[in-house]
């Protein structure tokens, strides 16, 4: 079984530690959690994914709260708590289910994955997103089953206007393992009506790795998953 998409890679993303192994981090999250501290509400104290807080505290028991709202405190609408319980219980349900995978799930997965994300363009194997987490799991499925010379890597980065891109460089780096050196210079998109520096604060990162061979051969898992038999639902 493979544990939470650790690989023998020393720049392997290992959601079950978080970036790098925060251990510190971890330890406050689930104290955190155990004051009743929702899932976002952790992950930006922390600064951290909510994804990975999601698998740091999925045994610790949460119990809605009421907030504090200056002198006032009241008791939050039940709709919302019943809401947030729903989220949180399907949340722990997918973190139990998902809790190791084996190779072939993992190659599957990693497969799917680039079947909606991943570029369809010849000649490079490429995958944007906004999410750290998605581009952990592409990058550790890449290294675990492919033979990837890492002085091929490269990267690019799409970052609004008034946003730091050094330091955005520097966790999307940390992320992929790809380092800041073998970045293109990054495209800086101008801010929209209404943009918000909250929304996206790292960009969106796409990690390059140029090999027509390879993305030929990525293409044709995509193909055989897509027509391969499914289940009957009966």
């Amino acid at each position: 079984m493979l544990g939470r998409f650790t690989v023998s890679h020393p720049h392997a993303y290992l959601p079950a530690m978080g970036y790098g192994g925060k251990a510190a981090e971890r330890e406050r999250a689930r104290d955190l959690r155990a004051e009743s501290w929702t899932l976002a509400e952790i992950a930006s104290e922390l600064g951290v994914a909510k994804s990975s807080v999601s698998i740091w505290v999925r045994d610790v028991e949460f119990v809605p709260k009421p907030r504090n709202r200056g002198a006032d405190e009241h008791r939050p609408h039940p709709l919302r708590v019943r809401k947030e319980a729903e989220i949180e219980a399907a949340r722990t349900e997918g973190s139990e289910r998902f809790a190791s995978l084996t190779e072939d799930e993992f190659f599957a997965a990693g497969v799917m994955l680039y079947v909606g994300e991943g570029s369809k363009t010849p000649g490079t194997v490429s995958l944007a997103n906004t999410d750290p987490d998605v581009i952990a799991f592409f990058m550790a499925w890449s290294r675990h089953f492919f033979d990837i010379n890492e002085a091929k890597w490269r990267a690019s980065l799409y970052l609004h206007e008034g946003l730091n891109v050094g330091k955005a460089n520097e966790f999307w780096s940390s992320v992929s393992g790809i380092p800041v050196s073998s970045f293109y210079k990054p495209y800086r998109a101008s801010r929209p009506n209404g943009w918000k520096k909250s929304k996206h604060p790292m960009g969106c990162f796409t990690p390059k790795y140029a090999d027509t061979h390879l993305h030929r051969k990525v293409i044709g898992f995509c193909d055989g998953l897509l027509s391969s038999p499914v289940p009957d639902p009966g």
